[in-house]
């Protein structure tokens, strides 16, 4: 079965700047993604090199984090019904969200119904979250401005678990 979560990626420039200019207008930012590789034969997976949790992260505030997962929980579900919520995000990343929503529908259909969700680190002011799905596990990204509008999405598979 070929995998369609290895192209799926959704980012915004904002994820690299630091959690105080996130409030800025941004403009000229660039969507990263992918390759396409719903056309291809599935490659075997490689995990991005994932730095450890402690190398990464910052003081992670509880109250940024449990908004952000809520904020994460609507988002998925927004994606899973087909109706990505635009207003929750700033114009400029709604903007990339509807250039790439169309290719989104089939990962989210093999994805299959969410999971758990956990808290993995906050890093540059975004969020990190493992998230299990029926057919798959993913690692969620998701930066949010003072306003609570999403500056930043992305999401990819989880990075294989070390061996025991």
């Amino acid at each position: 079965m070929k995998s369609a979560l290895a192209a799926a990626v959704l980012i915004s420039a904002a994820l690299a700047l630091p959690a105080a200019a996130q409030t800025a207008p941004q403009t000229g930012a660039a969507a990263g993604r992918l390759p396409n590789t719903f056309d291809q034969p599935a490659a075997p997976p490689r995990a991005a090199p994932v730095p450890a949790p402690a190398e990464v992260s910052e003081p992670s505030d509880p109250a940024k984090v449990a908004a952000a997962e809520a904020m994460l929980r609507t988002t998925i579900a927004a994606f899973q019904a087909g109706t990505p919520n635009y207003g929750d995000m700033t114009p400029d990343l709604a903007d990339k969200v509807r250039q790439q929503a169309p290719s989104m529908a089939p990962i989210f259909a093999q994805l299959g119904a969410l999971g758990d969700i956990a808290h993995v680190a906050t890093q540059d002011g975004a969020e990190l979250f493992l998230v299990g799905f029926e057919n798959a596990p993913t690692q969620w990204i998701l930066g949010q401005n003072d306003q609570g509008k999403i500056v930043a999405l992305l999401f990819r598979p989880a990075p294989p678990r070390p061996a025991a």
